[in-house]
């Protein structure tokens, strides 16, 4: 936990002071854990300056377990938790005390594998949740456009978390934790090429890329198109 809140404090600082010098922070990650730090600065920094800060969360997983509620005890599964102000004390009082997101402007997308008390917590998180099958059922357009207006409304930037195992191992199998029925190529680029075009996006992560267990750059090679496309490549 220590080297956690060293890691994250450090990370905070950093983030914050590129988004002061007008740079645009890509934190690039292995351990989601690491965005306790980088969301943190952002949200100094937006906070600073009297705004709200949006966010997209495209992960197979919640991310909002509890040193309480969580059955393995690894911190890469509260990291949105910490950030809405409920966790281990020194995690939730990097960059300054208490919640650095708001629900109301927080959506998960793509998430298809929760624990059975994070189940709860989820429901009673307040946050716009996309699981796989909605996104079946609707399409990656009309999931990205509600997402999008949540995150827009009433804040002056966002921020995008991605963790890579929101794909389908199939095209990324170079995560930690792999899991079945994820996000398409086509899909992931969709959701990321429609978050460019807002403007809004000021920051973003992208983590749990783990080279041991991918199949020559294949994980690593979509991460760097994935990337691009966040930050504006266009087909023309």
């Amino acid at each position: 936990l220590r080297a956690i809140e060293e890691l994250c404090t450090k990370v905070a600082h950093q983030t914050e002071t590129a988004l002061q010098k007008s740079f645009f922070p890509l934190t690039i990650g292995g351990d989601h854990s690491v965005v306790i730090g980088s969301i943190s600065g952002v949200a100094a920094h937006v906070k600073k300056n009297q705004g709200k800060l949006g966010l997209v969360w495209v992960d197979a997983h919640a991310d909002l377990n509890t040193p309480t509620s969580t059955p393995s005890g690894n911190i890469h599964g509260m990291p949105l938790q910490v950030l809405l102000g409920n966790g281990h004390k020194n995690l939730c009082s990097i960059a300054f005390d208490g919640p650095k997101i708001s629900a109301s402007h927080t959506v998960l997308i793509g998430i298809r594998n929760i624990d059975g008390e994070e189940k709860s917590l989820l429901r009673a998180s307040g946050i716009r949740y996309f699981t796989m099958r909605e996104i079946d059922e609707r399409g990656m357009f009309q999931v990205m456009h509600e997402a999008i207006q949540i995150v827009s409304k009433d804040t002056t930037g966002i921020h995008l978390s991605f963790d890579i195992d929101a794909i389908d191992p199939m095209y990324a199998p170079g995560v930690s934790t792999a899991e079945s029925g994820g996000l398409s190529f086509r899909e992931a680029h969709l959701g990321l090429e429609m978050l460019a075009d807002t403007k809004k996006l000021i920051s973003a992560d992208f983590v749990e890329l783990n080279p041991a267990t991918d199949s020559g750059h294949k994980t690593a090679e979509l991460a760097v198109g994935l990337i691009l496309s966040a930050l504006g490549k266009s087909i023309v």
